[in-house]
């Protein structure tokens, strides 16, 4: 049994009946059972009809709650944001992994441009500062993308010597061996 919709008099009525599948209907006194299936059922008039459809229009520069910078849009790139304290993994224009991270302070700041990724070094120690930096990918100078156990410990009480600090170390292993020497980093504000 099912309420099904019919024309009647050039109105649209509603009726409770007996239909097998939504399609087959069986025999009655006064309904012959259907020996041919019409090519097209006649459209009612009045009845509004399914438009083209419109695409839903979003910004590929927010993905994943990201605002990704359009340098990012093409290749690979780390794609870091100072002002969202996030860092992407974008591939092709498509996010695939987004992270929390931390900078520089005002006397070590970050440095902001368009860099690429030199060389890595999965179990690297500072020269300068004596501190391991796991999963390290320097992009300018001394500076580098890495895991920062005090990240993970005190979150953002506390800044970098100028490196991109991450503190989900299992998510950044997984980028440490994705990323490739050429990929790009932008950092930006």
């Amino acid at each position: 049994m099912a309420t099904v919709a019919s024309l009647v008099n050039g109105k649209i009525v509603q009726k409770d009946q007996w239909v097998f599948n939504g399609i087959v209907r069986f025999e009655t006194a006064t309904i012959p059972w259907v020996k041919t299936i019409p090519a097209t059922a006649p459209r009612p008039s009045g009845v509004p009809t399914a438009g083209k459809p419109v695409p839903v229009i979003t910004s590929p520069l927010v993905q994943k709650g990201f605002r990704l910078d359009r340098r990012c849009m093409t290749g690979r790139a780390f794609c870091i944001s100072k002002n969202q304290r996030k860092m992407a993994w974008v591939v092709n224009g498509k996010v695939d992994t987004v992270l929390d991270v931390r900078f520089g302070s005002e006397l070590t700041p970050t440095r902001n441009g368009a860099f690429q990724v030199n060389w890595k070094s999965r179990n690297h120690v500072s020269s300068l500062y004596h501190t391991a930096m796991p999963y390290a990918m320097f992009f300018s100078g001394g500076q580098a993308i890495h895991y920062s156990p005090d990240f993970a410990a005190r979150g953002y009480n506390g800044a970098s010597h100028g490196c991109v600090n991450v503190r989900n170390k299992a998510a950044l292993a997984r980028l440490f061996d994705l990323a490739k020497v050429g990929d790009k980093v932008i950092v930006y504000n």
